[in-house]
Order: C-alpha cells, then sequence, then structure tokens
C-alpha cells in the first residue's frame, strides 16, 4: 500500500505559500524552509540515504502543512526525515534526555526543592548550558511537590455523574509540573456534571518523536494507549495538553505509522478539554453560572492547537465569562516548540520567532496571557514577563471554584 503521507509530497505546485508562513525559515537561514525539506528534498531520500542536517532545524510547528492549499503533509514528511537523520547520525544524550518527560519527571519531583533551586541557579544554569546544551535562559518549570497522580490516588470523587463518563489524559506536564491545572480540569468537569476517571498513565511519545526517536516513541504511546484504555467503559478521553492529545487524535497514526493497539479508535473519542466544554455548551449542557472576572487577557493559540482543526474553543468559552476583555493574539507561534527552543542551538531561534507574539503582550500589558499549550505558556511568561494560564484556569475562578 503507498504511503499516504510521502505520495502527498506530488501535489506541490511550488506555490511557496509554506515558505512564506514558516516562521523558522523567516528568522534563520540555518533551515531553508519547509518546500524545500519536505516535498522537494524527500523525493531524493531513501531508507538508508543521506538526509540533510538543516531538516533537524525544522520546529515541528505544523503550519506549513496547515496553510498548504494541496493538502501536502510538509510537516509530517520533516519529522519523518528527522527521524531518518537521527537513525543514521545518532541522537545526541541531550536530546535523548529531554525526550523522557516519564523518566526525568520521577527523578525531579521526590527532591523538587533542590532541583529547583538549582535550576534557578545562573551559575549552575550556564554550567549546564556548556555541558549538556541547554539554554541558560531558556524556560524550565519548578517541579512540583506532589504530582498530579499522587493526588488522583487520594481524592474522592464529589459523585458527580450526569450520564457523561470521561478518561482525563492529563500528560506529564500536568503530573510532574502543574499539577495544580489538573485539579482545576477535574473540578470544572465534576462541576458540569461529568464522571472523571483518572487511571495511571505515562508519556504519550511526543518528546521522542519530535527528537527523532521514532521506535520508542511507538512503544510509548501504545502503552499510554493501554493505560487509558484501562480505565474502560468511558465515553471520551479528554486532553488538557493540545500537543498531547493530538498525537492521540491523529499524529500517532499518521507521523509514526501506528494503526494498531485500539489508536485509531481511541483517537476518534478524543477531545481537547475546551473542545469538550464547548460541545456540552452547543447542547446546552454547560453551566454557564460564571460570576464576573474583570480583568484582560491575552489569548494566544498554541500551533499544535491548529491541527485539532476545531477553531479556537477557549474563545468561544471565555467570551461567556461576564467582565472579561480577551485580546486575540496575531503572533503565529511563540517559538518554543516543545523542547527545541531549550536547546542552546535554537534558543536564539526560538526567540526571535516568538518576538511579534512577545511584543504584543508587553503593549497590551494584559493581566495574564492565556494558552492551551504548556511550553508554550512557560516560554512566554518567560519572555514576556507576564504570568500564564490555561483558559481552564479562567473557567475555575469564574465558576468560584478557587474559594
Amino acid at each position: 500500500m503507498e504511503d499516504p503521507i510521502r505520495a502527498s509530497l506530488d501535489h506541490c505546485v511550488k506555490c511557496t505559500i509554506c515558505e512564506t508562513a514558516c516562521p523558522v525559515a523567516q528568522v534563520t537561514p540555518l533551515f531553508p524552509g519547509p518546500k524545500y525539506e519536505g516535498p522537494q528534498a524527500e523525493r531524493f531520500r531513501q531508507p538508508g540515504g543521506s538526509v540533510d542536517h538543516s531538516v533537524d532545524y525544522c520546529s515541528g510547528c505544523g503550519i506549513c502543512s496547515q496553510v498548504c492549499p494541496q493538502g501536502v503533509k510538509i510537516a509530517e514528511l520533516n519529522s519523518r526525515a528527522r527521524a531518518q537523520l537521527k537513525a543514521e547520525r545518532g541522537a545526541p544524550w541531550r536530546d535523548r534526555v529531554l525526550a523522557r518527560p516519564g523518566v526525568t519527571g520521577p527523578m525531579g519531583a521526590p527532591v523538587a526543592p533542590l532541583a529547583n533551586k538549582v535550576m534557578a541557579s545562573a551559575p549552575l544554569r550556564r554550567l549546564l548550558e556548556r555541558t549538556a546544551g541547554i539554554h541558560r535562559d531558556a524556560p524550565v518549570p519548578p517541579y512540583a511537590r506532589r504530582s498530579f497522580q499522587r493526588w488522583a490516588r487520594g481524592r474522592r470523587s464529589d459523585g458527580a455523574g450526569g450520564g457523561r463518563r470521561v478518561v482525563y489524559f492529563h500528560g506529564c506536564s500536568t503530573n510532574w509540573f502543574e499539577p495544580g491545572l489538573g485539579r482545576m480540569v477535574v473540578a470544572v468537569l465534576e462541576r458540569n456534571g461529568v464522571e472523571v476517571a483518572l487511571p495511571s498513565q505515562g508519556c504519550c511519545g511526543l518528546p521522542l518523536q519530535s527528537n527523532g526517536l521514532f521506535d520508542p516513541a511507538r512503544r510509548t504511546l501504545l502503552r499510554l494507549a493501554a493505560d487509558l484504555g484501562a480505565a474502560g467503559g468511558q465515553d471520551a478521553v479528554v486532553a488538557s495538553s493540545t500537543s498531547c492529545g493530538l498525537m492521540l487524535k491523529r499524529e500517532g497514526r499518521e507521523i509514526l505509522g501506528i494503526e494498531d493497539g485500539g489508536l485509531r479508535a481511541m483517537g476518534e473519542r478524543t477531545f481537547d478539554i475546551c473542545e469538550y466544554l464547548l460541545d456540552l455548551h452547543d447542547q446546552g449542557a454547560l453551566d454557564t453560572g460564571f460570576r464576573p472576572l474583570p480583568m484582560t487577557v491575552l489569548y494566544h493559540a498554541p500551533c499544535q492547537q491548529r491541527g485539532h482543526l476545531m477553531g479556537t474553543p477557549a474563545l468561544d468559552l471565555l467570551a461567556l465569562i461576564p467582565e472579561l476583555r480577551v485580546v486575540e493574539s496575531v503572533g503565529g507561534c511563540c517559538g518554543i516548540a516543545g523542547t527545541y527552543g531549550l536547546k542552546k542551538e535554537k534558543y536564539p531561534i526560538a526567540m526571535a520567532v516568538g518576538e511579534p507574539l512577545f511584543e504584543q503582550v508587553r503593549q497590551v500589558g494584559p493581566d495574564a496571557v492565556a494558552c492551551d499549550g504548556e511550553t508554550c505558556r512557560w516560554q512566554i511568561s518567560a519572555a514576556a514577563q507576564r504570568p500564564s494560564v490555561h483558559p481552564v484556569e479562567l473557567l475555575f475562578r469564574a465558576y468560584g471554584l478557587d474559594g
């Protein structure tokens, strides 16, 4: 059977729309552009053949595939080319470590105060940059003292159950760095009569995929699907990370080529949290008893969210909150792209890509920046010096659930 992703390259008409839209090619000559790295270079790639190292400067934001009028899977071709490059030349140990939050999380959380102190030390960050290649100024979130899973094991359900039951896929970032977000997601869902299952779960494999480590990424994603599926009897899987949710929805199948393990069926019933809540509203089932939030928020939709093809459900939800002024971002990308912007050689590129967004934040001066992607929130907070929140946190506050 012909590979549909590789076959799509023949639809390229060299219109250069992807080149114009690519945030990385606009700020550095190190990446010659998605058309060159994607459909053009793919014609010369063979299994075991040479791959141009410049493909590793693709951030994987996916904008090129989204804007292509011919439906060429440019970002997917580039992702596979990066995997071939890493298979040929090997992946740096730094990339292998960054790609495994399911390993580093359990190591850092038990010693959170010490780990956070180390990562906040300027001399130690300079040493880490020299020895590991992680930029001294890259946004690294603090470990939580208590993981979300630890909280989940000790929680008691409030008995909510209006006939809707979901599995919450929280992702590594919520588990190890932002457990408060996970608690807010559960509270908002239960406020709307949704019964929430919280099975033990691991990484989705996205960091591995993004770093070109496809084989371990496949194993990791299939293990996650089994973990979530073990909850049983649920109507949907709800994710609070747009990038991780996209792995379940389609990227695991389309990029990694997984067609077994029940991934397709699970992907078809996976929803982003804001997507799910807006569906409830469209059905007349969302509690809209929001109290006023007199504040200004700049909303930024992360690149990976656009891959869901669901629009911007967070904007529709935030519009329901009285006295909340929302300014939509005009910046295309924050630049971080998961682990991309953490790397010494790519951090300046990430900052240059995100500068239009950071400048808008500085000009608007919002009380907070709302964004659905975790690494995007960390990048924006560090670069623009404004607090950032997931849209669910604003719903949580507007429900009066924060006391």
